[in-house]
C-alpha cells in the first residue's frame, strides 16, 4: 500500500490507522473463503484462515525437509537412543533454545525446557503428569521432603547402604522417587547440625573464636603435648559448647514462637531470655572396640551432654515461662555435646578433654547470645546447672574423696558416724565455691597440720573441683543405690542376721541364692551382676516383700519388713517426679513425718545393720530431699536418666551407621545422635506415627503408589540386611 490511502491516495502512515469496531470484525471473520491451494476445496472463515493456510505451509515444509531413509539401519526413535546421541541429534534444538534461554528469560534454560514440556503434555490433555511437573517446578514434588527421610533414616537406625536400597527399591516398584537420594539428605542435615546459623556475642567470650562455622571438632584440639606430659590414649570428639546451644535453640524455634503467642506475648519482643540447661556426664561402661587403625584406646566411653529444661522471658515485673521440657529424663532431649573412648575413673584424661568445654561454659555465663529468631534478632542468657551425675563421677569432678570415704555426702560435710546417729536433721552446706577453697588448703596446708587434721578440716576434698555442680540427688542412681541396700535387707532377713551376726561368707552367700531362685520364681526377676534401673523398679514393691516374707519365718519381722517397703515406696514418688507439688503433693507434704518413721524403723527393727553406719544414699533420701525439693522445685526432673538412657543409642548408632575406624566412629555417631534429638525431625515422626496408629494407609493414588507401606518395607530391609 505504501504511505497513500488506497482509496483517495491521500499520505498516510501505518501510525495513522485505527483498529475497526469490534462489531465490524466479527462479521468479518464471519465471512467464508475457500482455500487457493490445490486439491484443497475447504471453505473457511476468514478469522481461521491465517491459520489454516499455515498448516499447509507446515505440511509442505515437513515434506521438503524430512528425512528420507537410503538403506541400512531403520532411524531410531529419540527416547530409545543413548544419552549421547540423543544430545547429538538435538544439538541445533539446544543452541536455539539456548540462544532464547539468554535473550527472553535471564539463560534460564531449565525453566524454558520444562515449560515447553508442560505446553506439550497440556495439549495432549496428559494434565495428571502435567500437574506432578508443575508440582516439582514449585519445589513441592510428588516424593517425601528431605527432611522428612532423614528423619525415617536416622529414627528407624537404617545405614546409608539400607536406605540407598530401600530408596532404589521403592523407585523401581512404583516408578516414582518418593524417597530422596543420599545426598539430599545430607544437603538437609547440614542445616541440623551445629555450625550452621550465624551468631554473636556480647561481650565476645573470652579466649574462644568468633568463628560460627565450626562443625564437629577433635576433643584433644588445642593439647600441648610433650614428653614430660601426662600420656592421652584416647579418641574424643565434641561440639563447641556455644555453637551447640545456638543449633539446639534454632531447632526449638517454632516451640518458641508459639510459646511467646500462648502466652500473649508479642512477636517482636527481643528478650532477654534466659535459658535454663541441665548438664549431664556419665561413663558409659564397657564398649568393645573396633578394628582399624588408630592408637590403643580404652575399650570405656565418657558421655557429656545437656538437655535444653526451660526457657522464660522478662516481661514487666515479671519472668513468664514460654517453653518447657514435657519429658526432661528422655533420650530424645538429651543432646550429645562431647563423645570420647576413655574410662570416668581416668582423672588426667577427663580433665584434659573437658576443661576446654567447661571453659566455653564459663564464658558464657557472662556474656549474651545475640541470635536472629523469626526474622527479629534476639538476646538469650544462659543458666547452667549440672545435675545428671552419678556419685561417682560428682565425686571426681568436684575433687572429693571416693564414695567409701568417712565422708558420706556430697551435700554437707557429715561422716559415716554422724549420718547414723543423726539419720534426718541436715542441711545441704557444700558448694563448688567451697570445695575450690578447700582444696587449695588441703594443697598448701596453711596451718602445717598433720594428715589428719588436714584431711578433718576439708572435709574429704582430696583433688582440685573442675566442673561446677548443684549440691543435689541423682533421682535414677538413687533409685538403684536404695534397690541394691534392700536386696540386702532381703538376704538377711532370710538368714535371720539379727539374731546372730558372726555368719560366713559362704552362708551369706546361700541366703542370696535362695533370694535370687525365689525371685526368679514368684516375681520373675532375673538374677543381675550388677543392678540396672530397670531391676530396681522391680524390686521395689509390695509383691516382692510378700514375696520374700515367705522365705521368712518370724511374723514380727515379716511386719517390720513391710512396713519399711511400705514407707518407702511412699516416699519415692517425692524424688522420682517431675513436678511434686503437682503430681504427689499429698505425699510431698507428709514426706517428713514418713522419713522420721523409717529412720526410726533402721535404728531399732533394723539396727543390726544400722548401727555406727548408713549408705550414702539412705542417708540423701532422709535428710536432704525436702530442702532440694524446695530450692529447685523437683529432683526427678534433673536426673541423668536421659544421658544413661543415651547408651544404648550409642551402641546402636555406634553399630549401625559409623565407619569402621576407630578415628571416624566417635565423629558419626556424635552426628547421628545429635540428629536424632532433633526436635525438627521428630515432628515427622510423630506425626508417621499418629497416622500409623490410626490405622492410616496409602491408597494407589498416593506417595508410595501400589507398593507396600513404608514401615513393611522398613523391616524387610532392615532384617535382609
Amino acid at each position: 500500500m505504501g504511505s497513500y490511502c488506497p482509496s483517495c491516495w491521500y499520505p498516510c502512515f501505518p501510525t495513522d490507522l485505527v483498529t475497526p469496531v469490534k462489531s465490524f470484525l466479527n462479521i468479518l471473520d464471519n465471512l467464508s473463503i475457500r482455500c487457493p491451494v490445490k486439491e484443497c476445496d475447504e471453505e473457511i472463515s476468514h478469522g481461521k484462515y491465517g491459520q489454516h493456510l499455515s498448516g499447509h505451509k507446515e505440511m509442505k515444509e515437513g515434506e521438503l525437509y524430512s528425512y528420507i531413509n537410503k538403506g541400512g539401519r531403520p532411524r531410531q526413535h529419540l527416547l530409545s537412543l543413548t544419552r549421547r546421541a540423543q544430545k547429538h541429534r538435538l544439538r541445533e534444538l539446544k543452541r536455539q533454545v539456548k540462544a532464547f534461554a539468554e535473550k527472553e528469560e535471564g539463560g534460564d534454560i531449565k525453566a524454558v525446557c520444562m515449560t515447553l514440556f508442560l505446553l506439550a503434555l497440556r495439549a495432549k490433555n496428559e494434565h495428571k503428569q502435567a500437574d506432578e511437573l508443575e508440582a516439582i517446578m514449585q519445589g513441592r514434588g510428588s516424593g517425601l521432603h528431605p527432611a522428612v527421610c532423614l528423619a525415617i533414616r536416622i529414627n528407624t537406625f537404617l545405614s546409608c547402604s539400607q536406605y540407598h536400597k530401600m530408596y532404589r527399591t521403592v523407585k523401581a516398584v512404583t516408578g516414582r522417587q518418593i524417597f530422596q537420594p543420599l545426598h539430599a539428605l545430607r544437603t538437609a542435615e547440614k542445616a541440623l547440625l551445629p555450625g550452621y546459623h550465624p551468631f554473636e556475642w556480647k561481650p565476645p567470650l573470652k579466649n574462644v573464636s568468633t568463628n560460627t562455622e565450626v562443625g564437629i571438632i577433635d576433643g584433644l584440639s588445642g593439647l600441648p603435648l610433650s614428653i614430660d606430659d601426662y600420656p592421652v590414649d584416647t579418641i574424643a570428639k565434641r561440639f563447641r559448647y556455644d555453637v551447640a546451644l545456638v543449633c539446639a535453640l534454632k531447632d526449638m524455634e517454632e516451640e518458641i514462637l508459639e510459646g511467646m503467642k500462648a502466652k500473649n506475648l508479642d512477636d517482636y519482643l527481643n528478650g532477654p531470655f534466659t535459658v535454663v540447661v541441665k548438664e549431664s556426664c556419665d561413663g558409659m561402661g564397657d564398649v568393645s572396640e573396633k578394628h582399624g587403625s588408630g592408637p590403643a584406646v580404652p575399650e570405656k566411653a565418657v558421655r557429656f551432654s545437656f538437655t535444653v529444661m526451660n526457657i522464660s522471658i522478662a516481661h514487666g515485673n515479671e519472668s513468664k515461662r514460654i517453653f518447657e521440657e514435657v519429658k526432661p529424663n528422655s533420650e530424645l532431649c538429651c543432646k550429645p555435646l562431647c563423645l570420647m573412648l576413655a574410662d570416668e575413673s581416668d582423672h588426667e584424661t577427663l580433665t584434659a578433654i573437658l576443661s576446654p568445654l567447661i571453659a566455653e561454659r564459663e564464658a558464657m555465663k557472662n556474656s549474651e547470645l545475640l541470635l536472629e529468631m523469626g526474622g527479629i534478632l534476639r538476646t538469650f542468657r544462659f543458666v547452667f546447672r549440672g545435675t545428671g551425675y552419678d556419685e561417682k563421677l560428682l565425686r571426681e569432678v568436684e575433687g572429693l574423696e571416693a564414695s567409701g570415704s568417712t565422708y558420706i555426702c556430697t551435700l554437707c560435710d557429715a561422716t559415716r558416724l554422724e549420718a547414723s546417729q543423726n539419720l534426718v536433721f541436715h542441711s545441704i552446706t557444700r558448694s563448688h565455691a567451697e570445695n575450690l577453697e578447700r582444696y587449695e588448703i588441703w594443697r598448701s596446708n596453711p596451718y602445717h597440720e598433720s594428715v589428719d587434721e588436714l584431711r578433718d578440716r576439708v572435709k574429704g576434698v582430696s583433688a582440685k573441683p573442675f566442673i561446677e555442680t548443684v549440691p543435689s540427688i541423682d533421682a535414677l542412681h538413687c533409685d538403684i543405690g536404695n534397690a541394691t541396700e534392700f536386696y540386702r535387707i532381703f538376704q538377711m532377713e532370710i538368714g535371720e542376721l539379727y539374731k546372730n551376726p558372726d555368719v560366713s561368707k559362704e552362708e551369706r552367700k546361700r541366703w542370696q541364692l535362695t533370694l535370687d531362685k525365689h525371685l526368679r520364681k514368684k516375681m520373675n526377676l532375673k538374677p543381675m551382676l550388677k543392678m540396672s534401673g530397670n531391676f530396681a523398679r522391680k524390686l521395689m514393691s509390695k509383691e516382692t516383700v510378700e514375696a520374700v516374707c515367705e522365705l521368712i519365718k518370724c511374723e514380727e519381722r515379716h511386719e517390720a519388713l513391710k512396713e519399711l517397703m511400705d514407707l518407702y515406696l511412699k516416699m519415692k514418688p517425692v524424688w522420682r517426679s517431675s513436678c511434686p507439688a503437682k503430681e504427689c503433693p499429698e505425699l510431698l507434704c507428709q514426706y517428713s513425718f514418713n522419713s522420721q518413721r523409717f529412720a526410726e524403723l533402721l535404728s531399732t527393727k533394723f539396727k543390726y545393720r544400722y548401727e555406727g553406719k548408713i549408705t550414702n544414699y539412705f542417708h540423701k533420701t532422709l535428710a536432704h530431699v525436702p530442702e532440694i525439693i524446695e530450692r529447685d522445685g523437683s529432683i526427678g526432673a534433673w536426673a541423668s536418666e536421659g544421658n544413661e538412657s543415651g547408651n544404648k543409642l550409642f551402641r546402636r548408632f555406634r553399630k549401625m551407621n559409623a565407619r569402621q575406624s576407630k578415628v571416624y566412629e566417635m565423629e558419626d555417631v556424635l552426628k547421628h545422635h545429635w540428629l536424632y534429638t532433633s526436635k525438627y525431625l521428630q515432628k515427622f515422626m510423630n506425626a508417621h506415627k499418629t497416622l500409623k496408629s490410626q490405622n492410616f494407609t496409602i491408597d494407589s493414588e498416593g506417595s508410595l503408589g501400589d507398593s507396600l507401606p513404608l514401615e513393611v518395607l522398613e523391616n524387610n530391609d532392615s532384617a535382609e540386611l
